[in-house]
């Protein structure tokens, strides 16, 4: 995110960072990076290094709290997969005083704290061929740490976010959206491609009725296990931003280490996915359904574009976050056959 988050100031943070954990911050650096979140480096007066993450828990009043209850729960099955099964590579939250990992800043934000760690991520796109192997069985290690946050991880749905939301835009193509200046370019955008967005719509309801015929047990998944979200650092590889833990098909993680997360980013698939399906199949005794791993990258887009066309249906300036919204939007939508 390269715009920070409206109506917190850093001083809210800072306080919150001394009430919660008693961290008394030395200096504070905002991060332009990543997206869904805001992100800070701090350093206390004892020189060490914290990364803070602050989550927007909405627009709208209305939800707020279930998302706060969602991710702080996300974030706590990620420090039980740490601490209880052993997960070294889970990059988890450092509880609060209290114990939470999660800490209410206003209504609107939460903050989370994490060890600043050595080491490189990569960025959003396909996995190298030569890392995809390490990776499937990091997943397979995490797939069956599955009991021990059973009870504790969100379990996903098999509905699509912000479903609704897009259907109410799909509905008024006819009527001029003034909520701030690409409002019109949005409104015309979609308008030229709402047969292709039906479209995508109709196949993910037939991939979803096939998902619920599988009868396969589900697992703890991660959820967003691509390049941007694994660390190479010296003690091995590290998964970081656990936001979206939950219980759900074992595919849902799977699918971004196939050619189908090259070709929807416009790149060419390199590596041979049956061998590395295979592979996870040998490490957990699981089959990979193809049904199933086709519906993800499928969500994937979709929800991307319920939640670009949110944001520039609502009230936005001009920040660089909104701007990008619109170009990433452009890029799914232009891409398409019709």
């Amino acid at each position: 995110m390269r715009d920070r988050p409206v109506g917190l100031t850093e001083a809210e943070l800072i306080a919150a960072l001394t009430g919660g954990w008693g961290i008394e911050v030395d200096s504070a650096g905002y991060l332009p990076v990543g997206a869904g979140s805001y992100h800070w480096s701090m350093v206390d007066r004892r020189g060490t290094a914290w990364f803070v993450k602050v989550a927007d828990l909405g627009f709208d009043g209305a939800g707020r709290d279930e998302t706060f209850d969602r991710l702080g729960r996300s974030y706590d099955s990620a420090l039980a997969l740490r601490r209880e099964a052993g997960l070294d590579f889970v990059l988890a939250p450092v509880p609060s005083g209290t114990g939470a990992t999660l800490w209410r800043l206003t209504p609107r934000y939460a903050v989370s704290v994490f060890p600043m760690v050595a080491g490189a991520a990569g960025r959003f796109g396909a996995h190298r061929p030569e890392d995809r192997a390490d990776l499937v069985d990091l997943l397979a290690e995490l797939h069956r740490a599955t009991p021990v946050v059973a009870g504790l991880a969100p379990r996903a749905d098999l509905v699509l976010p912000g479903r609704d939301q897009l259907r109410e835009a799909l509905c008024n193509l006819d009527r001029e959206w003034t909520g701030g200046p690409y409002g019109e370019p949005t409104r015309k955008l979609l308008s030229a491609h709402v047969g292709y967005v039906e479209g995508l719509l109709a196949e993910f309801d037939r991939r979803v009725e096939r998902v619920r015929a599988s009868v396969a047990d589900w697992v703890v998944t991660h959820g967003e296990p691509h390049p941007g979200n694994v660390m190479w650092t010296p003690d091995g590889l590290r998964l970081i931003d656990w936001d979206t833990v939950r219980i759900a098909p074992a595919e849902r993680d799977l699918w971004m280490l196939t050619g189908a997360l090259a070709r929807m980013v416009g790149e060419d698939p390199v590596g041979d996915d049956e061998e590395i399906l295979a592979r996870y199949a040998r490490a957990t005794g699981r089959t990979v359904t193809p049904a199933v791993l086709d519906l993800y990258p499928l969500w994937w887009k979709l929800a991307d574009i319920a939640v670009y066309v949110d944001a520039l249906r609502r009230p936005h300036g001009t920040g660089e976050d909104i701007t990008a919204s619109l170009t990433y939007l452009t890029g799914y939508l232009e891409s398409s056959p019709d």
